[in-house]
Formats: structure tokens, C-alpha cells, sequence
């Protein structure tokens, strides 16, 4: 790979692109360069999600396709085709309903376990190539080229994105840089720009420069509108201007993370040591909008319970244990005619647990505390609060060992088979009615009343339409 970091032949920072102001990383950035330093490679699902439902409706190609959030009120996913007709994502259904009366545009209800589960295979495939794989989003990964020369790296950019069609028939696009925040700028002009075959590259000081300088500021990583609307009342309209401001007037300018962004824009990659560090999310959310709205207390069980599942999958993911959970509801604002009612309720674990049947029963009591019959619930969620490392767990001296050893091992098997490209998502757990005559659990083999049981019912994985198995609480 050419070494674009400094244009002179001194390692002491004075010849360097960045100027004396860069003078501390720039020597480092040109050791790494000449030590043959690897490129971060960003790969994107095009409109990933009307490109999954493309996989089972072909029909579809070439027809402009708009796919809708869970309760169908706004557009998430829009072909080129819808795009081109000016849907934008985010865009409320109602203020595009003639637009797709008159080019009869295709919607769709979002089918978001199916995403999951075609985003499973797909990050699988790029594995198969690349090796380790980050996944950043569930339509974006990045990765990291081995230090190969360009041939090599661009020969093996363009197998991965002929290996993901190929093998799970979504389109993609790949962008490579010595940083991630470049790797997504070139992402953006390979999925734009046909005539990049869906592979661009930035590897070289001069294609970093013209690139910038075609786009806005705001369309940087890490930078967003507020960010950008005060970035441009320092005359900064376009990335290049920011890249080439002196790091004296950026430190006044913008905040730690916006600093970070400016010296990945100047070719010094310095955001991997954060997606390195393996951070513990301090809380962790699972919310959702119903549509139609639920009335029965029946079917709020049903929503938190799964709510509940998956927020602990994520804590038990980052390997960490929950010492609280607060459950809401809430109904209609939006029908100020009906009976208005929000609330929300915190309970507190007797000892920190990532385990799920344990917070799904602290769950269910906190929303029968907080229920009220006869309203129409429109919003439903569960929060893990007071997040603790699991090595740090104080357990209670009355608590088996031999349980509480038995449910983490539970625990880790259905999160192996869950994250496994063979079997992903493949078991869901399920509080349900028994018979009278099983007296015994499935899951733990020990004997239980006939009322409440944790079930764990397969999912076919060749059929990824289905719908998953209802959680049915009584």
C-alpha cells in the first residue's frame, strides 16, 4: 500500500500532510504505514431490507418498493426506484400516499426477524472470506484486509461482494481506508457510483482530498445535523474544510468525539481502540409501538415477556448481570378521546442475574403492578438498569450454587445455538399454559405446578417467514 500519510521522507512530523499540528500522531501514523499498515474495509447491504424481501418476491425487481415500520406509520427501507420518485426514509406514510397511488409503488410491512435472520448469513459470508468480522448495524460490518498489496486487496473485496450475492442474493457495497470514518465515505461512492462495481477504495492522499471535497459535512460519520449547522457557522460546508483545519482550531471547535472524527479524516485511524475495548452498556432498552393497540393483559405478558428475552440476551452478550428492571406502558396520545395512562414501575433484583427466567418473572410482576383493564395500550417496554460486570456479582448466601451453575450453562446453549449461522434464532423461549398431567419442566427437569413453564420451541431456519412462536402467559 503507498504511504499517503506523509508526503516527505523525515519522520519527525515538520514535512507531514497534517502540518506541525499533527506532530504527535504523525509519526506513529507513518510507522505504521510503512510497517505495511492494513486497510478497514466497511461493508453496506444496499436498501437491505426491500433487498431481503426481494429474495422471496422477484416480482419486485426493478419496481419501486418501500418498506414500512412495525406499525406501517413511516418508510425505513425505499428501492432506487422509490427513492428516485423522492420517499425519503423517516417520511410519514400518509404525506407519500399519492406518490404511490400514481407510480404504484409497492409496501410492505417490515419483517424484522427475517432481516435478523437473513443478516445472520449474510454477516456468516463475509467471515468466510474476511476472517473476523465487526458488525456494526444489522446491514453493515466492518473488517479489516490483511497486508496484502492493492491487487490483492481489491481482488479480495470484490470475491466478498460477489460471495454475499452469490450466496444469499443481497446486494452490497464495500468502501476501503486506512480509517473506518474513510472505509464509510467510500462505502457511500461505491454504493452511488456504478461505475465502482460496488468496490471503491481510498489509498492514497489524493482520492482522500477529492472525496471529501464532494461531500457535505453532515454526511460524515459521527457528525449528524446539530453537529454540522454549527460546524457551517464556521464557514465549514464540506469535509474537506473541516479535515484541513489546523488541530489547535479544532479542539475549540468541536468535543473529544468530533476530534476523533477529524484526525480519522486525516488517514490516522484512532476509533478502533473504542470498538476494541469491549465497553459495557450501562443500560439497555427493548421498546416497541403496537399497531393495533393492545387492550388484554394477556397480550402485554406476551410483548414484555419477549421484550424481556431479548434485553437479556444483550446483557448476557457483553457479559455482564442486571441488579434492576423497570417496566412501562403507556396509551394513545395521539387519541386524546380515549382514557389516557402512562406508568412505569422499578423493581430490584435480589442479586444481580443475567438470567432470563428470572427477569421475565420480575417483569411480569412489575406490569401486573402497574396494569390497569379496559385501555387501549399503545406502547410497551422494559429497561435494565444498574448493569454490573458478572465478575462482580455478590451472590446471596441462601442462592444454590447448583442452580444458578445449571441456568448459566442454559443460558450460554441457548445463546450459542441463537448466534450460530446454522441455528440463529432458532429457539425462543415461552411462558405457557401446561397440562395438568406434565409435571415436569422442559428446560430445568424439575418439577413444577401445572401453570407457568419455560418452553423452548424450534423455529424451522429454511423458512425464515415464519412467524416466531407466540409467548402465551395466562
Amino acid at each position: 500500500m503507498q504511504n499517503w500519510f506523509c508526503r516527505g521522507d523525515k519522520n519527525d512530523g515538520t514535512d507531514c500532510c497534517h502540518g506541525n499540528f499533527f506532530q504527535l500522531y504523525v509519526c506513529v501514523a507513518c510507522e505504521r504505514a510503512l510497517k505495511g499498515f492494513a486497510m478497514f474495509g466497511l461493508i453496506d447491504c444496499n436498501n437491505f431490507f426491500v433487498s431481503c424481501e426481494r429474495i422471496f418476491r422477484p416480482e419486485l425487481e426493478g419496481r419501486p418498493v418501500v418498506v414500512m415500520s412495525n406499525n406501517d406509520g413511516c418508510a425505513v427501507s425505499m428501492s432506487n426506484e422509490a427513492k428516485a420518485l423522492g420517499i425519503t426514509r423517516g417520511k410519514p406514510m400518509f404525506e407519500v400516499r399519492d406518490i404511490i397511488k400514481r407510480h404504484n409503488v409497492a409496501t410492505i410491512s417490515g419483517n424484522h426477524r427475517m432481516y435478523g435472520d437473513i443478516s445472520a448469513r449474510v454477516m456468516s459470508t463475509i467471515g468466510s472470506v474476511a476472517g473476523d468480522v465487526e458488525i456494526y448495524s444489522i446491514d453493515e460490518a466492518f473488517i479489516q484486509f490483511p497486508n496484502l498489496d492493492n491487487e490483492g486487496i481489491q481482488a479480495m473485496a470484490r470475491e466478498i461482494v460477489r460471495r454475499v450475492h452469490r450466496w444469499t442474493g443481497i446486494p452490497t457495497s464495500l468502501g476501503m481506508a486506512p480509517t473506518r470514518t474513510l472505509a464509510k465515505v467510500a462505502a457511500g461512492f461505491a454504493k452511488k457510483y456504478p461505475s465502482y462495481r460496488n468496490v471503491c477504495a481510498i489509498d492514497n492522499d489524493e482520492k482522500r482530498c477529492k472525496a471529501l471535497s464532494l461531500i457535505d459535512i453532515e454526511s460524515v460519520w459521527g457528525v449528524g445535523r446539530r453537529l454540522g449547522a454549527r460546524l457551517r457557522r464556521y464557514g465549514i460546508v464540506k469535509a474537506i474544510d473541516f479535515a484541513d483545519l489546523p488541530e489547535t482550531q479544532v479542539g475549540t471547535i468541536v468535543n473529544l468525539t468530533g476530534h476523533r472524527t477529524w484526525k480519522e479524516l486525516n488517514g490516522f485511524p484512532c476509533i478502533e481502540a473504542d470498538a476494541e475495548s469491549g465497553v459495557r452498556r450501562k443500560q439497555i432498552s427493548t421498546t416497541r409501538t403496537f399497531s393495533p393497540c393492545k387492550t388484554g393483559l394477556e397480550a402485554l405478558e406476551e410483548a414484555v415477556a419477549s421484550f424481556m428475552a431479548i434485553a437479556a440476551r444483550k446483557l448476557r452478550l457483553q457479559d455482564s448481570c442486571a441488579t434492576g428492571i423497570s417496566v412501562f406502558i403507556q396509551t394513545n396520545q395521539y387519541r386524546p378521546e380515549l382514557e389516557q395512562y402512562v406508568n412505569s414501575v422499578y423493581r430490584r433484583m435480589s442479586e444481580p442475574t443475567a438470567d432470563s427466567m428470572t427477569l421475565i418473572k420480575e417483569a411480569m410482576a412489575a406490569l401486573h403492578e402497574i396494569y390497569r383493564p379496559g385501555l387501549l395500550y399503545r406502547r410497551a417496554g422494559v429497561h435494565i438498569t444498574d448493569i454490573v460486570s458478572s465478575g462482580e456479582v455478590q451472590h446471596s448466601l441462601f442462592s444454590s450454587v447448583d442452580d444458578r451453575n445449571r441456568r448459566e450453562r442454559l443460558m450460554k446453549t441457548i445463546d450459542a445455538l441463537n448466534t450460530s449461522p446454522r441455528t440463529y434464532n432458532m429457539l425462543r423461549t415461552a411462558i405457557c399454559n401446561t397440562d395438568p398431567a406434565c409435571r415436569r419442566s422442559v428446560v430445568c427437569g424439575e418439577p413444577v405446578a401445572p401453570c407457568k413453564t419455560l418452553v423452548l420451541r424450534p423455529m424451522p431456519v429454511s423458512d425464515v417467514s415464519l412467524p416466531l412462536p407466540v409467548i402465551n402467559l395466562s
